[in-house]
C-alpha cells in the first residue's frame, strides 16, 4: 500500500471510462495523491458539496453520462470553489478559447502517467 503524502492535495477524478478511471487513479495514487473517483460530473459535484477537502479536479471531457461535459464542469467548479485548480483531459482535440475558465490547465490523451503526474504536482505547487 502507497503512503500519501500529507503535502499533496486530495485530487478529484471525473472519467467515464472505467478503466481510464482505474489507471488514471492508481497513477496518481502511487504518486502519493489521496484520488477520489466520480464517473460523471453530476458525482462530481456531488463529493464536492460534501466534501471540504478536495485539492485538484481532474476531468474528462467526453462524459455522455450526467447532465453537462467536462468543460461545462470545469467552468462550474472555477466558480463554485475558486480554489480547486482544475486540469481538463481530452482526446477529443484542444480547448477552444472559451472552453476552459482562467487558470485550468489542459492535457491532450493519450497521456503518459509520468506528465499527469509532474503536471499536477506542478499545478499544486503553483497553487499553494
Amino acid at each position: 500500500m502507497t503512503q500519501t503524502s500529507p503535502d499533496l492535495p486530495v485530487v478529484l477524478l471525473v472519467e467515464d471510462d472505467g478503466l481510464l478511471l482505474m489507471e488514471a487513479a492508481d497513477t496518481l495514487a502511487d504518486a502519493g495523491f489521496t484520488v477520489l473517483e466520480a464517473p460523471h460530473a453530476d458525482k462530481a459535484l456531488t463529493v464536492l458539496e460534501n466534501r471540504d477537502d478536495v485539492g485538484v479536479l481532474m476531468t474528462d471531457v467526453d462524459m455522455p453520462r450526467g447532465s453537462m461535459d467536462g468543460f461545462a464542469l470545469a467552468r462550474l467548479v472555477a466558480h463554485r470553489w475558486p480554489d480547486i485548480p482544475v486540469l481538463v483531459v481530452s482526446g477529443m482535440g484542444t480547448p477552444g478559447p472559451n472552453d476552459m475558465p482562467d487558470g485550468a490547465r489542459f492535457i491532450p490523451k493519450p497521456y503518459e502517467p509520468s506528465t499527469l503526474v509532474r503536471t499536477l504536482r506542478a499545478f499544486v505547487h503553483r497553487a499553494a
